[in-house]
């Protein structure tokens, strides 16, 4: 197996303007200390280590840890070997291999010249800023030891050494980031943990320029094993962050549970203050939807969160989560504290209303608990049921509204709200936007929807004529050719009694069937697009019904002609296989990322270059 060592070199500040003294590292030296060859420093007697630095300022040691080598392999032969785990554990070797490497060239390096310890770069930064943002957990406490002068086998350091590794603990650079806020960005605990070991537990770590503590930067991340790290290991951590909101608010923007119940452990407090629009880390929760499990933490923590409305319309948790149309949270609230639905927002829209708003007709189910064998209807709810708030109607009349295909004398007033309300935020992130047919973005111009639903259909009848086109040929044509020779066989496919021969022969004709499917929808329904102020739910029926056969069809001819090429070409065993990845890639192609579709490109060519003869390539 062949491999090849590159080396990416990270610059670990941007550019700055063009000056007329513009300092510079010679190139063998910035290779040298990029590489970690502590050689070439050696072999050059009397350089002058601290005036080494390049144009951003940066000395030997921030060259070398913003420096990082990566493996590079033959992606075929790694697959040819037999061993798809053979990049992983060789890049996890390689890392091993390079850290330790970095260990010995700044040990060596520091006791050459002990003050670029200290010096900063451009931007402000020390090498255990650098350290600390890549994780070099080893390198940061040979940073710490080195700062302090202790030497092996000490035990314990002095009042003045531990006062000298604060002070560098405590530098901060241009953006107001310490070592430990590139620790909580990196998510790194052991990181961490050597970093606050010689720190005071008392010291409050204020917030960078953006306003994030190290606290809250690792809430944003979800991190919640830095976060313990953080609040067991300092007892005064700010909390706060950005436009009002706590660490709180970053878990919960960040959809971790486990985070979540870390700093309800330590400071449970939380739930109920607001950022300064005047939602609580519920509301965030609720907003962003993704994991019911935060919302279940921050409720089991203090249901009163649920009934704190924010500043601007009066939202409940409630009402945002029926707002998105998240049925689902909408359930978890009413179940732990089911008379929170009595709070309506400041138009007196109750949680009902916003359901309608989505296309929710009442929801039975949201009513109902159990109380062994018998079903109990919340009372407030059948009371919401008739509540009347803006526009006067109730939430059943809203949603009548809304479907009904003639024009409502209320529907240009509900549509403004709405309008107005998907330009409402929550963390940041926008109010998913209504679809209901008379208020979709699609109807909002009735000539330009039109005119764009028509060329659409025109698109998918042609699609749908090709492949019925083709797959006509295809049945009438099939793969092998017929018997010719007399006899009741006469006319029989050759391959007749192969197993992917009628395999292709099923996938033929579904896609054949579902093509004429889509054709006839949509031919049937024409009168709906020529008048679709009319009929909008079902030009949008109509379309998700075409769309699902359309797909299916042409999944049905991959299918075929993957099987179909296999049934030929199965002589030649590499280029059967070969040609039957071709569906499945296909398939896949929609449902996987894009490192997955590399994975099948790399399992075809291994295929290719195991079974077909070399003259053939």
């Amino acid at each position: 197996m062949e491999s090849s060592i590159n080396i990416m070199l990270i610059s670990s500040c941007e550019p700055e303007e063009p000056e007329e003294n513009i300092t510079h590292m010679d190139a063998s030296l910035y290779k040298a200390a990029a590489e970690g060859n502590i050689e070439v420093f050696n072999n050059k007697q009397g350089l002058q280590l601290e005036s080494l630095k390049t144009p951003n300022h940066d000395n030997l040691l921030h060259v070398n840890l913003a420096s990082q080598e990566f493996a590079k392999l033959s992606t075929i032969k790694i697959f040819s070997v037999g061993f798809v785990s053979s990049y992983r554990f060789l890049n996890s070797f390689l890392t091993t291999i390079e850290r330790e490497k970095k260990s010995d060239f700044i040990e060596q390096i520091l006791s050459k010249c002990p003050s670029l310890l200290l010096q900063t770069n451009a931007k402000g930064q020390t090498p255990l800023h650098l350290a600390a943002r890549y994780g070099h957990s080893a390198i940061v406490k040979l940073l710490i030891k080195s700062c302090a002068k202790a030497r092996d086998g000490d035990l314990e350091l002095g009042m003045d050494q531990v006062s000298t590794v604060r002070e560098m603990l405590r530098i901060t650079d241009q953006e107001s980031n310490t070592a430990l806020h590139e620790a909580a960005g990196c998510g790194n605990v052991e990181v961490v943990k050597a970093l606050l070991e010689f720190e005071d537990p008392d010291f409050p770590y204020s917030a960078n320029k953006k306003q994030e503590t190290p606290l809250y930067i690792a809430a944003k991340r979800g991190d919640g094993g830095v976060l313990s790290g953080l609040l067991d290991k300092s007892t005064s951590t700010a909390h706060g962050g950005p436009h009002g909101r706590t660490v709180l608010h970053a878990a919960a923007m960040a959809k971790d549970a486990e985070a979540t119940r870390v700093i309800l452990e330590k400071k449970g407090n939380l739930t109920r203050e607001r950022d300064e629009d005047g939602h609580t880390p519920l509301h965030y929760a609720v907003h962003l939807g993704g994991r019911k499990s935060v919302v279940e933490e921050l409720l089991q923590r203090d249901v009163s969160a649920a009934y704190i409305g924010d500043k601007k319309r009066g939202m409940t948790p409630l009402l945002m989560a029926a707002r998105q149309g998240y049925l689902g949270t909408v359930r978890m609230i009413l179940s732990l504290c089911p008379d929170c639905c009595e709070k309506v927002d400041n138009k007196g829209l109750n949680f009902l209303h916003y359901l309608a708003f989505r296309g929710y007709s009442y929801p039975l189910e949201l009513s109902l608990f159990k109380r062994g064998d018998i079903e109990v209807v919340y009372g407030s709810l059948r009371n919401l049921r008739k509540w009347e708030g803006a526009f006067g109607m109730t939430p059943q009349e809203v949603y009548n509204a809304l479907q009904d295909e003639k024009h409502h004398h209320k529907q240009e007033q509900i549509n403004e709200l709405l309008k107005d309300i998907e330009n409402d935020q929550v963390a940041e992130k926008s109010v998913h936007p209504f679809r209901s047919p008379t208020i979709s973005t699609h109807f909002r111009s009735p000539t330009t929807s039109a005119e764009s639903l028509e060329k659409k259909r025109e698109g998918h009848l042609v699609v749908a004529g090709l492949i019925a086109t083709v797959t006509f040929a295809a049945a009438i044509t099939v793969p092998g050719g017929f018997k010719s020779e007399k006899g009741s066989k006469e006319g029989t496919p050759f391959l007749i009694h192969e197993a992917a021969f009628k395999a292709f022969v099923i996938s033929n004709a579904l896609a054949f069937i579902l093509s004429l499917s889509t054709l006839s929808v949509y031919l049937r329904t024409t009168y709906f697009f020529s008048s679709n102020s009319k009929h909008r739910r079902k030009v949008v029926s109509t379309r998700l019904t075409a769309i699902n056969l359309l797909n299916s069809a042409l999944i049905a001819m991959v299918i075929a002609f993957s099987t179909g090429s296999y049934v030929v070409l199965k002589p030649s065993h590499g280029l059967a296989i070969a040609s039957c990845l071709v569906g499945p890639a296909f398939i896949l192609t929609s449902l996987f990322t894009r490192k997955w579709i590399l994975f099948l490109l790399w399992i075809s060519d291994y295929f290719v270059n195991m079974f077909i003869p070399f003259s053939l390539v």
